[in-house]
């Protein structure tokens, strides 16, 4: 994802004169096509991300565009008053890019996770919120924030992330993709844990529950009619995510069924607390049951199902 975004950008600066890049001592490599590209436009503020965010928001008050890039929570939790103050309250034309978000950087612990950047970032009035789920998805979020007037916060994986959609799928600002239809349950994700929600989908199938995925690209502002069908359709939704089950995605999820009374929401993440454990981020997921298999077993809990002891998800279970 990581690779893909880097990729979009220079390609956006192509066309884009007025588009600037600002790093924090980070991303060595990555953007070398961009320097290449534009050496004037690019610009390391060195490990200072609030003194990034802020020379990002000056080049924006200045008529630029402007990217600011670096690790999820360091852009997210370190530059919370630059981004509020300086991005957010004057609604300036900048990207704030979070790479790495989740536990994607579980070996080097908590000061490197973002399990709660969703959450700050979508109470920030005028932000808008993207989490896309693969490489594919990646660029087409770059490249609609880059067309975006006003303050956005790109939450992406790191490298190495399957593709997940179909070929071809287009990245809407404000529109949720339908992965897969069903009829008992609907599984909404958000980033790079939908591989988990599509494979607990595979796994309920074999017990003979019929779960519909659906991928909200976008978390501010929410796909509410896609809520609203979903929840028509299947009656629950079960909320999967990469972040704390307060404020993210299964928060934005349970506030709107709350205010319209349309449906039963049940959501899957991180409890309130820290993750304190230390490992490659599939090991996290799994210890927290945000695996296929533990999501597939909160699926089967949330509609009252026992697992058959022979199932996959009966096996495995919530850890």
């Amino acid at each position: 994802m990581r690779d893909a975004f880097a990729a979009a950008l220079t390609e956006a600066a192509a066309r884009d004169e007025r588009l600037c890049l600002v790093l924090a001592d980070l991303g060595v490599g990555v953007f070398d096509d961009f320097e290449r590209l534009a050496p004037e436009r690019i610009f390391n503020a060195g490990i200072a991300e609030q003194a990034m965010v802020g020379v990002a928001a000056g080049l924006a008050q200045a008529g630029r565009r402007a990217v600011a890039y670096s690790i999820a929570p360091f852009i997210a939790s370190r530059a919370h008053d630059q981004v509020r103050v300086d991005v957010a309250a004057g609604a300036a034309n900048v990207t704030l890019v979070g790479v790495g978000g989740g536990v994607a950087y579980g070996y080097l612990g908590l000061t490197h996770h973002a399990i709660e950047d969703l959450a700050t970032m979508r109470a920030m009035p005028n932000m808008t919120v993207l989490a896309p789920c693969d490489p594919a998805d990646a660029r087409g979020a770059t490249l609609a924030a880059l067309s975006l007037d006003g303050p956005v916060y790109l939450r992406l994986g790191k490298n190495g992330e399957p593709p997940l959609l179909a070929p071809g799928t287009s990245f809407r600002i404000g529109r949720a993709t339908r992965v897969r239809h069903g009829r008992d349950l609907t599984l909404a994700s958000t980033g790079p844990i939908l591989a988990s929600a599509i494979g607990a989908a595979e796994l309920l199938a074999r017990d003979g529950i019929d779960a519909a995925v659906l991928h909200l690209g976008t978390v501010k502002p929410l796909d509410t009619d896609a809520i609203d069908e979903a929840l028509a359709d299947t009656g629950m939704i079960l909320t999967v995510e990469e972040h704390s089950v307060i404020g993210g995605l299964g928060g934005a999820i349970a506030e709107h069924a709350a205010q319209t009374g349309a449906g039963r929401v049940v959501r899957a993440g991180f409890p309130d607390r820290f993750v304190h454990e230390v490992g490659g981020r599939d090991h996290i997921l799994a210890r927290h049951g945000l695996d296929a298999a533990g999501v597939a077993a909160r699926a089967l809990s949330a509609l009252g199902v026992e697992p058959p002891r022979s199932s996959p998800v009966g096996a495995g279970g919530l850890r």
